[in-house]
């Protein structure tokens, strides 16, 4: 069965295609202009991990086109297909990608295959899984004199390729790790050989920002054998702070200093 109406509407010879971030999943922390992208669209092509609360507010005609380990009916070039199908049709279409479209989600295939169309197309951005976790711990990703730098990785290559976390890791940063939860031994052994301190905090948030939110934190030593029960959608935010003896404060935390109270009026 096509995915697509017989005829284009609105009138347009040609269509035009978003891709939407739809955040870590609540309705609530869309942008105005996904929003506004979504109450606009006549399909939108949606991630399986997008929460049925974001894709109930677009009247738009739905289909899933989402990756499932091990049951892939909608491998890329596929997606790419009927996507650029139904913008060449007239609609008004939507790509809507948990997290943002530009933080490991595959946009540039269909950015490139959009422009060889001729097909308009922009990207509209949405909230990552870091920045998710990083509210639902209520902790900077960084940290002034002690996590300076931040670095979003993914431990998930193609076939044949593994990532290289070494080069990543060093004192002063916060690793955000997408994809990593079925190579957490490879990931703790790798950080390890790095000379990072066996005791460095490592924060497992587990689908950000959505009723089914969990929280684990522990150490980098032993992280594997900690979280074996938790498993995808997660993100990993591993701190290597500067030492001690460079900044004089403590190597871990927020600082927050007491404030004076306030004159009476």
């Amino acid at each position: 069965m096509s995915l697509l109406p017989p005829d284009p509407p609105h009138g347009h010879p040609l269509g035009r295609i978003a891709l939407v971030g739809a955040g870590p999943g609540a309705a609530d922390l869309l942008t105005t202009r996904a929003l506004n992208r979504l109450r606009e669209a006549d399909v939108v092509f949606h991630d399986r991990l997008v929460s049925p609360e974001v894709l109930a507010l677009t009247p738009a005609r739905k289909v899933d086109v989402g990756k499932a380990v091990g049951a892939n009916l909608w491998p890329q070039p596929r997606i790419n297909s009927v996507v650029i199908a139904a913008a060449l049709a007239g609609l008004r279409v939507v790509r809507l990608k948990s997290g943002d479209p530009s933080v490991f989600g595959r946009a540039c295939e269909e950015i490139e295959a959009a422009r060889l169309a001729g097909v308009p197309v922009e990207i509209v951005p949405g909230i990552t899984a870091a920045s998710a976790a990083a509210a639902a711990l209520t902790r900077p990703l960084t940290e002034r004199g002690q996590t300076e730098r931040l670095v979003l990785a993914t431990a998930t290559c193609r076939p044949g390729e593994t990532a290289d976390l070494a080069g990543s890791f060093r004192p002063g940063t916060t690793l955000a790790l997408y994809m990593a939860m079925h190579r957490l031994p490879a990931v703790e052994a790798e950080l390890l050989a790095t000379g990072a301190p066996e005791t460095c905090t490592v924060e497992i948030v587990q689908q950000a920002g959505t009723a089914a939110e969990r929280i684990l934190t522990t150490a980098l030593r032993g992280m594997a054998a900690a979280a074996a029960d938790m498993t995808n959608p997660a993100i990993l935010l591993i701190r290597w702070p500067v030492p001690q003896a460079r900044t004089g404060t403590r190597p871990t935390g927020c600082h927050v200093a007491a404030a004076s109270p306030l004159p009476l009026l």
